[in-house]
Formats: structure tokens, C-alpha cells, sequence
């Protein structure tokens, strides 16, 4: 008995440290989550969907805002209660559910426009409102896309609050790699590696950030980083990879110093262009095990 609680204990071990060790293999959701394919999106390798667009307003409340023809700016959560709707709530719900789905992490992502006047004042909407939607769409992490404020002391203020609701957060960075290093060191000072409140890092390495070096942002940072790469697309045809250019490089930057794993802006290109979420998503299966 006591042989066979000792190896339970080691595999329990085992299955941990392979969990937490899991390379992320992730995609931000551009196009209206209603009217992408979810299937593909739940069964194409990705581990991690990133929903693009939710904002919050001057006074707390949260949208979720259209960038697709058709749709319209939604209205998720206000006054600390999710008002977006069941049919929206069910179709965000679906992404981890069900046995066919590699999915097992959901982020939202959202600037940092009302963000700093809110934790100026303490705002106790916007903690209700993130409470409750965090429920309702069952979130495991906010990302932040911030490219104008740079605020470090609001950030790190949002991040541990967000922290407290049982959140973790995320960064999108291109530039500044001194203020994500502020930001890094503040949200996860005295946490050890497993507990990182800041636990992931997506670089983009395209658009603005087109020249960057994954291994050097990792050096600089001093944790693991997730390069982005944007998808073939007719908005800046030169800035977008097909899946055999993004092998190429997601293979030369992992060869050169391990990486967190790989993503892709967006999957509103990849079906509007017609391309293979499979051939993309083996990319990732593939270049990152």
C-alpha cells in the first residue's frame, strides 16, 4: 500500500511538472468570437486563446468592442454584474470545454485608456465588474496591449488587483523594454517562479515590432518570452508569414535559446485569407514540445 501511494505521488508529481512545463502555443482572437470557427480554434494545436478588443470606459464598466463587419460594440459587465448575455457567455465558455479541445487557457486583451484614472480613485466598479466577468466567461488571465500610457505605477496597481480576483496577467509588448522590466520585477517581487502574478510575456515581432529578438527581450526581461508573428494578410501583405515562413522562424529563435513557445496575430486573417489554422497550429506542436 504504501509502495503504490508513493508512485501515485510520483506521477502526481510527474503530471504537474509536465503541465507547468507546457509550451504555450497561443492565438489572439481578432475577429467577433461569435462568428469565428470555433471548432478549428479548439482543435488545431493552440493552447491559449488571446480575445482581442474588450475595453474599459471612464466609468468602469467593461466592453467587448466589434472588429468585424456585422457586429457591434458589446457591453459586457457594468455596475459589478455581467450584462453581455448567455449566448455570448456560452460561446466564450466553449473554447476549454469538451474533449476535443487542446484549449486549457483564456486571456482577454485590452489597452490601458480609463485604467490609470481608475486606480488613481480606487475604483471599486472596475474591480466588481472584472469579478464578474471573470466568472461569467470563466478567464484565466488579462493581457495588456498598452502602446501609448507606459504607466508602471497604475500597471503594477491594475495587475495586483486583478491578481486578487484570481487573475493572472499578461504583457504584449514591442518597445520599451525597460518599463516591462519595472513592471515584471514589481508584480512578481517575492514570488517564486511557479507563482508568478506576471507569468507570460507575447512579444510582437512584427508591425512596430518587426525587428525584435525574442532571445534578447528575454535576456532583458530576465523570464521566457513568446514571440507573436502575424499570419499571411492583405492589410500589410509584407508583414505576414504563411505557416512554412513562420517554422522558419519561430525554428531559428528556439534553436538559438529555448523559448516560452509561439503564437500568431490573428485568426480574423487566417480565415479571411482562407489559410489553415491546422498547418498553423502544427507549427507550434511542432517547434515547441
Amino acid at each position: 500500500m504504501r509502495s503504490s501511494t508513493f508512485l501515485a505521488a510520483l506521477l502526481l508529481q510527474f503530471l504537474i511538472q509536465n503541465v507547468l512545463a507546457e509550451s504555450i502555443r497561443a492565438i489572439y482572437l481578432f475577429k467577433d468570437v461569435m462568428k469565428s470557427n470555433t471548432a478549428a480554434l479548439k482543435t488545431s494545436g493552440f493552447n491559449t486563446l488571446i480575445m482581442f478588443g474588450v475595453g474599459v470606459i471612464e466609468n468602469g464598466d467593461i466592453k467587448y468592442y466589434s472588429n468585424t463587419p456585422g457586429s457591434k460594440d458589446v457591453l459586457i459587465a457594468s455596475k459589478g454584474t455581467y450584462v453581455g448575455g448567455d449566448a455570448l457567455a456560452q460561446k466564450v465558455g466553449s473554447f476549454k470545454a469538451g474533449n476535443g479541445t487542446g484549449v486549457n487557457r483564456l486571456e482577454i486583451s485590452m489597452n490601458s485608456n480609463n485604467v490609470r484614472n481608475l486606480m488613481s480613485k480606487n475604483d471599486q466598479n472596475l474591480l466588481r465588474n472584472f469579478q464578474a466577468l471573470k466568472k461569467a466567461w470563466s478567464l484565466d488571465a488579462v493581457n495588456n496591449d498598452d502602446e501609448k500610457e507606459y504607466d508602471a505605477a497604475s500597471t503594477v496597481a491594475f495587475a495586483k488587483m486583478l491578481g486578487k480576483l484570481g487573475y493572472k496577467y499578461t504583457i504584449a509588448p514591442y518597445t520599451r523594454t525597460n518599463i516591462w522590466s519595472s513592471v515584471i520585477s514589481q508584480c512578481n517581487k517575492g514570488l517564486k517562479e511557479s507563482e508568478r502574478l506576471l507569468d507570460r510575456v507575447y512579444l510582437q515581432c512584427y508591425d512596430g515590432g518587426v525587428r525584435n529578438d525574442p532571445v534578447s527581450w528575454q535576456k532583458s526581461l530576465g523570464m521566457k518570452v513568446v514571440p507573436l508573428i502575424w499570419v499571411t494578410n492583405d492589410s500589410k501583405p509584407g508583414q505576414g508569414n504563411s505557416a512554412a515562413q513562420s517554422r522558419s522562424r519561430f525554428s531559428g529563435w528556439h534553436q538559438r535559446e529555448s523559448l516560452g513557445g509561439g503564437g500568431y496575430w490573428n485568426d480574423f486573417d487566417i480565415e479571411k485569407m482562407k489559410s489553415s489554422y491546422k498547418q498553423y497550429g502544427d507549427v507550434l506542436t511542432s517547434v515547441f514540445k
